[in-house]
């Protein structure tokens, strides 16, 4: 079965985590006095378990969630699911925004991210149930980088004090990803990655640094799993319902699964596994965390450890097709 190594940590995980962003259910954004919704909808916390027990069965050992999927309840599920299997799992959460676990609402306030950055911890280790927090992110893309220095010598002393092993920063620029890979237990990065938007820049540096790449939207937000098409829609409660697949960034993605579908399942690979796949062997320093809801989803995912990378060839081809389709820059997801 395929397995990585996450950075500099030496810890070895499942080639794929579950990113447990969906199991969270729903929660809004405050922007000021509006909120904007930033689940995926209603979720059924009992089949969330199985999915990660499902995981775990299978050899996926790693599970990246953030305090503000559900406002702290992907953080419980989780805990909940690994009762009695916490030595199997390694964890990886995000810290940064400012949440209330009652009304599911999050904001953003950098300025207290420094302040807040241990009592966001202990809150994250009682809901996760556990002493420990594997991988510690920043969840503040653009923090000042100033304050990111300051932020770091909190960090090491959550390190010497064992509440966190490693952490690291999701965030898809390259000059504060270089600011924090500086720091001694610094030891991953996440950032948006998949068949249809490359982030080679990152991907670089985390090879120079001996960073892993962590890699959210592997499936572009579900669109590259083929389940999608020009009159799909989502509930009220879903981020997704402000999709457009007619037009703009989304119908941008449908058009670009249409023109490689054929070289990217060629292989026997269903379209989720050969999204994994072809991050496999875009970059070994990778590590994609698809999301989920059920336990069918992620033994369909699981089986892709043991189809392995695609060829490098399909990559090249998948490459030089999606080259000569327009690029949008708002099609970063």
């Amino acid at each position: 079965m395929l397995k990585k190594t996450l950075g500099k940590s030496g810890i070895e995980v499942s080639a794929f985590g579950l990113g447990c962003w969906a199991i969270g259910g729903p929660w809004w954004v405050l922007d000021g006095e509006e909120k904007h919704p930033a689940g995926w909808g209603d979720v059924d916390d009992r089949e969330s378990i199985r999915a990660i027990h499902a995981g775990l069965d299978a050899g996926i050992n790693f599970f990246d969630t953030a305090a503000n999927y559900g406002a702290g309840h992907s953080e419980r599920v989780l805990g909940k699911a690994l009762a009695g299997r916490r030595h199997q799992a390694v964890i990886a959460t995000k810290f940064g925004h400012i949440i209330d676990e009652q009304t599911r609402v999050m904001y953003s306030d950098d300025d207290k991210i420094l302040a807040n950055v241990r009592q966001d911890c202990e809150n994250s280790l009682r809901r996760l149930n556990t002493d420990h927090i594997d991988i510690y992110q920043l969840h503040a893309a653009l923090y000042d980088p100033e304050k990111a220095v300051e932020l770091m010598a909190v960090l090491e002393e959550l390190v010497t004090e064992g509440k966190i092993r490693w952490y690291g920063w999701s965030t898809d620029t390259v000059d504060r990803t270089a600011i924090f890979a500086e720091g001694e237990h610094c030891t991953s990065i996440q950032f948006a990655l998949n068949v249809a938007h490359d982030n080679p820049e990152m991907r670089q540096l985390c090879a120079s640094a001996d960073l892993a790449g962590i890699n959210k939207s592997p499936f572009s937000r579900g669109i590259l799993t083929g389940r999608f098409d020009a009159n799909t829609t989502f509930a009220d409660n879903d981020h997704r319902t402000r999709f457009n697949f007619s037009e703009g960034a989304a119908a941008l993605r449908l058009r670009q699964l249409d023109a490689v579908r054929e070289v990217m399942t060629a292989n026997g690979h269903t379209l989720p596994q050969a999204c994994l796949a072809y991050i496999w062997a875009l970059d070994e320093n990778m590590v994609p965390i698809p999301g989920f809801r059920t336990a069918a989803q992620v033994q369909e995912n699981a089986q892709a450890l043991h189809l392995g990378p695609l060829s490098q060839g399909q990559v090249k081809e998948i490459q030089a097709i999606l080259s000569g389709i327009e690029v949008r820059q708002d099609a970063n997801f």
